[in-house]
């Protein structure tokens, strides 16, 4: 193994291990110390690559984004309609809200805005811009409505999961995230879509939610193995 792998993976394992206490404790209850314990590394290795918990958050942050932006990137490569590459998406970010520290800390630390530099527009513009895009085509495609705004639609709907995990990780409403996200799209598919295409739209979403749900379930069983 060449030294800069070496390097690559030992920033990788700091990041990944960042990610875990910041999503179990919060950024301002996670040492360095801890960090690197929970890494396996030295602290002279974690400053050799991270000059400041500020600068690891932010590593986070952006791992999370080029996470983010990879899915999305397979998913248009499908070429689904406009509207159903918006729905995966939003189940597609859940799933991986629960699956994973990284994407669960690197959305959160830009909420709890404890991090100088990390905002949640640098952290989700990417979805809002490809989500929009995707609502134009739909609209051109006479699945949505014309009178719709599509990048004021796609912000929404991201502000709102932004809210629902919220919601989950306080446990306010006793409901899953999938949960959650299938009641939202009840609520909006009627009133964005024409009623032709209403029922396949309102079926594709109890079908995701019961996917991701599954993959819940998986995730829970590893975990007391």
């Amino acid at each position: 193994m060449t030294r800069q792998l070496r390097a690559e993976q030992t920033r990788a394992t700091i990041i990944e291990a960042a990610a875990d206490l910041f999503d179990r404790q919060g950024y301002g209850a996670a040492s360095l110390s801890d960090i690197a314990g929970r890494g396996g590394v030295t602290k002279g290795a974690l400053y050799f690559h991270f000059a400041s918990k500020e600068e690891l958050a932010l590593a986070v942050i952006e791992r999370q984004d080029e996470l983010s932006r990879k899915a999305n990137e397979e998913l248009l490569a499908m070429n689904l309609p406009g509207f159903e590459t918006v729905v995966r998406m939003t189940f597609g970010l859940a799933a991986r809200v629960l699956s994973d520290p990284v994407t669960r800390a690197g959305v959160r630390l830009p909420l709890e805005r404890v991090v100088p530099g990390a905002t949640a527009r640098d952290t989700y513009g990417g979805w809002v811009e490809v989500a929009g895009e995707q609502l134009e085509r739909a609209v051109a495609e006479l699945e949505v409505r014309p009178t719709v705004d599509p990048r004021a639609c796609a912000a929404f709907i991201l502000t709102t999961l932004a809210g629902m995990q919220l919601v989950c990780q306080a446990s306010l409403l006793g409901k899953t995230l999938p949960q959650l996200l299938a009641e939202m799209w009840d609520v909006i598919i009627p009133g964005l879509l024409p009623p032709r295409r209403t029922p396949y739209y309102l079926q594709l979403v109890r079908t995701l939610a019961a996917e991701v749900e599954v993959g819940m379930e998986a995730d829970a069983d590893m975990a007391h193995r």
